[in-house]
């Protein structure tokens, strides 16, 4: 039996949630809702998301400091994280990027945009969770820490990493050409 993809949904508005929860259960997909990056942070031990979808203007932690967080810590350093903005709302592309963020996209949400955007990263965060399953062990129960100490370092299984990176890969490669292409016939003027 297969664990399903969880994605931990941040944002205090309640529309988006109602719209972010429909596309991603549709999807299959578990989802845990949280109104405030502070929140966010203590359910990400024991909801071990796949994805985590954090508005910028989270209250009490922004979504780029939930992002720095995630990508620095251990345990979830391989969680897709993409940050979520209103229409209207300023994205500041630089401290996205100084955060880590794998993708931004803007609300309201389409369902085909967020579905593209998010199942490269969910692949990608399985995969690696698959590779470091045996040495990361289990979230702790609820009354520990938010974030314990990192575990010791994995030994991989090289195989297993090459056979990832190629599915890896094989599944990104045709968006990377189309987009990179899009860029360069823009910047020629086509």
């Amino acid at each position: 039996m297969s664990v399903p993809v969880r994605v931990l949904l941040a944002d205090d508005s309640p529309h988006a949630q109602r719209m972010g929860e429909r596309i991603l259960r549709e999807e299959g997909y578990e989802v845990v809702t949280v109104t405030d990056g502070e929140t966010a942070v203590l359910r990400l031990d024991d909801v071990a998301p796949d994805l985590v979808l954090a508005d910028v203007f989270l209250p009490q932690r922004s979504g780029y400091d939930l992002c720095r967080l995630i990508k620095s810590h251990e345990l979830h350093c391989h969680t897709g994280v993409v940050l979520i903005a209103g229409l209207l709302e300023p994205v500041d592309e630089e401290e996205a990027r100084r955060a880590g963020c794998d993708a931004v996209l803007k609300k309201p949400f389409e369902a085909s945009v967020v579905l593209e955007t998010i199942r490269p990263l969910i692949d990608r965060a399985r995969f690696a969770r698959g590779l470091f399953s045996e040495s990361v062990p289990p979230p702790p129960p609820p009354e520990e820490p938010a974030l314990p100490a990192p575990p010791p370092r994995p030994q991989l299984d090289p195989e297993a990493v090459r056979a990832a990176v190629t599915l890896a890969l094989d599944r990104s490669l045709p968006g990377l050409v189309e987009e990179i292409s899009e860029k360069i016939l823009i910047a020629l003027g086509h």
